[in-house]
């Protein structure tokens, strides 16, 4: 049974935390993209925990319930150095399974800090993002700033940014991923200022850190690629293969950027066949 459990960040912020499965299991870390909340992984922590590992998913600084910054800090670093604040709390290596923004700073943190991770998943992300995905993902999370008036209205444009996943027969999931206001209005979990600046610049920097940090990954790394995304190409896959020769990659039919969302089934069984070989549980 998942409880929650709150983690101290680097900034004394307070990090939200699902946790389930045994102790005795393998500290696997489930980091969510950007404008996701530690819910987008529900049905991949639950398979992880039934499989034995010990599971945590994270809420990431001014996401979901974790702690808004009041100094609207959520650099790279910032992000990095809480998960490393987590990861310092728990009893073995990690394996670090993070999405978009997650895999960015899963990839930044294991090969600036070796050592902290068993191995590594990065879902839908390389250090060659391209550009036109990268837009219409910021186009998306900035077109709502009024908010919605009701999860039915929000449904309706979660369909039309992605038009790959089934229609949504019901708005309970995505209940976790909005607030209510006082207005009445349902608003994304997340700080709006996780969005503010220079995007432009700040892809260009984050790509340019995993560039580096990619050739140094010394352990097990899988890549899970929604074959539609629109953020990583083949070419970004092979660029990556050259910087990571253990590389691993599977992708995915039918799933975009959202691999995990919109195909679960292969998504768990790509993750938990590489876990088996790489990571198996409990541990020894």
């Amino acid at each position: 049974m998942k409880t929650t459990q709150w983690f101290t960040g680097a900034s004394g912020n307070a990090i939200a935390a699902d946790i389930s499965g045994p102790v005795s299991g393998r500290p696997v870390m489930l980091l969510h993209g950007g404008g996701q909340t530690r819910h987008s992984w529900s049905r991949a922590h639950d398979a992880l925990a039934e499989r034995g590992y010990r599971v945590i998913s994270l809420d990431a600084r001014g996401h979901g319930e974790s702690q808004w910054l009041a100094d609207g800090d959520y650099s790279l670093q910032a992000q990095m150095d809480d998960l490393l604040a987590v990861i310092d709390t728990l009893p073995a290596p990690a394996v670090l399974i993070g999405a978009s923004m997650g895999g960015v700073h899963s990839l930044v943190a294991c090969a600036e800090h070796p050592g902290i991770a068993a191995a590594l998943v990065l879902v839908d992300v390389t250090p060659q993002l391209e550009p036109k995905g990268i837009a219409h993902i910021l186009d998306f999370m900035t077109r709502h700033a009024d908010g919605f008036a009701s999860l039915e209205e929000a449904s309706l444009a979660v369909d039309a940014y992605n038009p790959n996943r089934a229609k949504r027969t019901e708005t309970k999931g995505l209940e976790k991923n909005l607030r209510l206001r006082d207005n009445g209005r349902w608003y994304w979990h997340w700080d709006p200022r996780f969005i503010s600046g220079d995007h432009s610049k700040r892809v260009a920097l984050v790509s340019a850190r995993m560039q580096n940090a990619a050739g140094r990954i010394d352990i097990p790394t899988l890549l899970v690629r929604g074959q539609q995304s629109e953020v990583v190409s083949l070419e970004g896959v092979e660029a990556l293969k050259a910087l990571i020769p253990q590389l691993e990659f599977v992708d995915v039919e039918g799933a975009g950027h959202m691999v995990a969302g919109d195909r679960n089934d292969a998504f768990n069984a790509a993750i938990l066949a590489f876990l088996e070989r790489h990571s198996p549980t409990p541990l020894t």
